[in-house]
């Protein structure tokens, strides 16, 4: 009996260790996997979505309009999608055939997912799904782009905005989840990373290390805000170090004068560089245009509501 019980014992042990490399095998693919492919814009520029805010307003548009909305029409910005437009049953076809037509036209797709619960933090962009229904949308979304090239930006602002509206573990463990359900798609990844003029690098960091940043390529800075790009680059640089050296991409669409100190609708505001892959040795992958120039910030010196197409500021942007 003793015999047997220390052969037990062992068996156990040779098991145990088994499930813990098996597990420790498991995760390294999944970082492996989400970082996999280096910098997604090095072969392939973004792709321009023909069923864009703009190119829908370049239909329509007076003599004063067609030179603007012609010029945000034709530049590669990010695909918005949300839970409002696209249900948890058909978003996953609608991300497959924005992925597959890009791929068609040799781009890639650059998605924005922004469904979280409470976005926004019931502000300008308030909505977003609940807990319960939250994981399964993302699923649909990661089915979706399975075997597709793609890059996605998620959630902007939901880590960023956790500190004041003290929901910090929540967000970083519903942005963990939403990795772990979107990595296998073969995505590459950026979480968003705030920007260089709301929390100190530090802070940014620790949130974003909280929120699994090691399982993605990276993060995405001043996304829908106006800093001004050496601004960003020192800010990214300095998240990226913090983050062990993740990669990180700019968003550019509406930073061409820099920032006022204002975020929703600024007037004075120019269109920014065009979105261009960086190959200059540093972790920074891309400058985009993720916030769609023209499309508002929320209803705020004289504009719609938030996300909603605005003629004049657009052609105010194009200026």
């Amino acid at each position: 009996m003793p015999k047997k019980r220390r052969l037990s014992r062992q068996i156990i042990a040779l098991i145990v260790v088994g499930v813990l490399a098996l597990a420790a095998v498991t995760g390294w693919i999944i970082s492996v996997v989400g970082k996999s492919g280096g910098n997604p814009f090095s072969a392939t520029e973004p792709y321009v979505y023909p069923d864009s805010e703009a190119s829908k307003a370049l239909a329509t548009a007076t003599a004063d309009q067609v030179g603007a909305f012609t010029r945000l029409a034709e530049t590669p910005t990010a695909i918005w999608v949300l839970p409002e437009a696209h249900a948890t049953a058909d978003v996953g076809n609608f991300v497959a055939t924005v992925a597959g037509n890009a791929e068609a036209a040799d781009r890639v797709a650059v998605f924005v997912v922004y469904g979280i619960p409470n976005r926004d933090c019931a502000n300008e962009s308030a909505g977003g799904l609940s807990a319960e229904e939250y994981p399964a949308w993302v699923s649909s979304i990661a089915a979706g782009l399975e075997g597709h090239k793609s890059v996605v930006i998620l959630e902007p602002d939901a880590l960023a905005l956790s500190t004041s509206c003290e929901s910090g573990d929540d967000r970083a463990a519903q942005i963990n989840d939403a990795i772990d359900r979107l990595v296998p798609s073969g995505a590459t990844i950026y979480l968003d990373g705030g920007h260089s003029t709301w929390l100190p690098a530090a802070q940014q960091a620790d949130l974003l290390n909280a929120a699994g940043i090691a399982k993605v390529r990276g993060f995405a800075s001043n996304v829908s805000n106006y800093n001004a790009t050496d601004s960003e680059k020192a800010y990214g640089a300095e998240v990226s170090e913090l983050t062990g050296g993740s990669h990180y991409v700019i968003d550019t669409g509406r930073n061409g004068n820099g920032s006022n100190g204002e975020w929703c609708n600024p007037s004075g505001r120019a269109l920014g560089e065009a979105p261009a892959v960086v190959d200059d040795g540093s972790t920074l992958d891309a400058l985009l245009w993720i916030k769609n120039p023209g499309e508002s910030d929320g209803s705020c010196n004289g504009g719609p509501a938030a996300g909603e197409w605005w003629p004049q500021g657009a052609v105010e942007l194009a200026k």
